[in-house]
């Protein structure tokens, strides 16, 4: 996965222009980044909607925002990430967002195997980019309401799961900027910490209170269920 990696991000592509793209939008925005945003057509249908919702961000299309961009995030359905363009997103940092809701993605096994994160996936498909996971385990008008300056007390934090240490680095800078104190996971595949049916997922906390919850993970119900079947897993490759 080639591609040289900028410590110093200066334009955010957003692909995905919901709800929580346009929010990710603002705090970018806010925080002094170019912003180029893309929904999954021509950029005019969205250009009002951004102009409202995301003031200071540049309704685009998903080439040109993968293409500009230092680093991109993936705010789609997660059923739709197939239709990421791989090609164009080739070299870059790609921070995902998204979640499996069975209402809009429809049963999808593939998206609830628990032997693997559903980013691993993503990287999987986007084989020549570099996928960390951040942003998704918070709902969207907690990120709207909750950023704060760093040092504050009571601020809020979001994890963070990367395979790279740069990359890592990179993403905490970005969510520190955003106004959240960044909390490390672990490698991608502990992303599967940050999805829905975790403690965490859903969750408005400190970092010390996600650093907690973290680690209570492996009690957990779900935490049980995962080692299971990446026990499973592993026996089956063997």
């Amino acid at each position: 996965m080639g591609g040289a990696v900028n410590t110093q991000p200066r334009t955010i592509g957003i692909l995905g222009a919901g709800k929580v793209g346009t929010v990710l939008a603002r705090l970018a925005v806010a925080a002094g980044y170019r912003v180029l945003i893309a929904g999954s057509g021509d950029p005019s249908k969205i250009a009002l909607t951004i102009e409202v919702l995301a003031p200071g961000a540049t309704a685009t299309s998903v080439e040109r925002a993968s293409a500009d961009a230092d680093v991109v995030i993936l705010a789609l359905p997660l059923g739709k990430y197939r239709t990421i363009p791989a090609a164009a997103l080739a070299g870059k940092l790609v921070i995902d967002a998204m979640n499996y809701w069975w209402e809009v993605d429809g049963a999808r096994e593939d998206l609830t195997d628990l032997s693997t994160s559903t980013s691993e996936l993503v990287q999987n498909h986007l084989s020549a980019s570099r996928v960390v996971k951040a942003f998704n385990h918070m709902g969207y008008h907690d990120l709207d309401e909750a950023p704060q300056l760093a040092g504050t007390a009571g601020r809020r934090a979001i994890a963070i799961a990367a395979d790279d240490a740069q990359d890592l680095q990179v993403v905490e800078t970005l969510v520190d900027a955003f106004g959240f104190d960044p909390v490390i996971v672990g490698p991608l595949a502990d992303g599967i910490r940050l999805q829905p049916g975790s403690e965490l997922f859903g969750a408005n906390l400190t970092a010390a209170e996600v650093t907690h919850t973290l680690a209570g993970f492996p009690r957990s119900e779900l935490g049980q269920r995962v080692a299971l079947a990446r026990l499973d897993d592993e026996r089956q490759v063997a």
